[in-house]
């Protein structure tokens, strides 16, 4: 055998193995052409599920806060309605309370109506004007205790301090002593309180 042909030998094996990698080079760039279009395929799928994602969020959460603005709303309403039907009643209330309270006092003073009518009766025909007298006494005792029965009371102003929120001074006179200054040496007119409110201020002479 020649050399030259011995040199041919000697390369053939290179050669082989270049076109062995060139082959698998080609197929794995062929692979990859048949791949990517599936892989196209599903990251565009996937896209589209984020995207479809994305947009019903916001729609979920509209929906969400239109049903809590209604069940606000219809709450409110049910308020405003509880607070009108509350206030109605307690007017009628009230209303009601006046009425079963002049009705009781009303009530109350029949009976010293009935003791004036008789004590008028009794003093065209009675001739002992001690009796009159004490027929009379009784009577005013009796309405004393309907007023005090009520809330009513006299003011008292014996040597009491004046005092411009409690009494009415329509006059003036020298005080008989120091300690009697700024007090009251006389009623010209009682006065009375209702509880603990004056309904009538006593008319007073004060001593200055």
């Amino acid at each position: 055998m020649s050399m030259i042909e011995k040199e041919d030998l000697m390369v053939q094996p290179e050669n082989v193995e270049q076109e062995e990698e060139i082959t698998n080079n080609q197929y794995s760039e062929e692979k990859e052409q048949t791949q990517d279009p599936l892989s196209e395929e599903k990251s565009t799928e996937t896209a589209e599920e984020t995207v479809e994602c994305e947009e019903s969020a916001p729609v979920d959460n509209l929906t969400k806060v239109e049903n809590e603005l209604k069940a606000l709303n219809d709450k409110h309403l049910r308020l405003i309605a509880e607070y009108d039907n509350y206030r109605k009643r307690t007017l009628k209330e009230k209303l009601d309370m006046s009425k079963t309270a002049g009705e009781k006092i009303f009530t109350d003073i029949l009976p010293l109506i009935d003791d004036f009518e008789r004590a008028l009766q009794h003093i065209e025909k009675s001739i002992d004007l001690k009796a009159v007298k004490d027929g009379i006494e009784l009577i005013y005792n009796k309405f004393i205790n309907f007023l005090l029965q009520h809330g009513v009371k006299e003011v008292e102003t014996t040597t009491k301090e004046f005092d411009a929120e409690i009494y009415e001074a329509v006059a003036k006179v020298p005080a008989p002593s120091a300690e009697m200054k700024n007090k009251i040496m006389d009623c010209v007119e009682k006065g009375y309180m209702l509880d603990d409110k004056v309904i009538r201020y006593p008319k007073v002479v004060v001593g200055e």
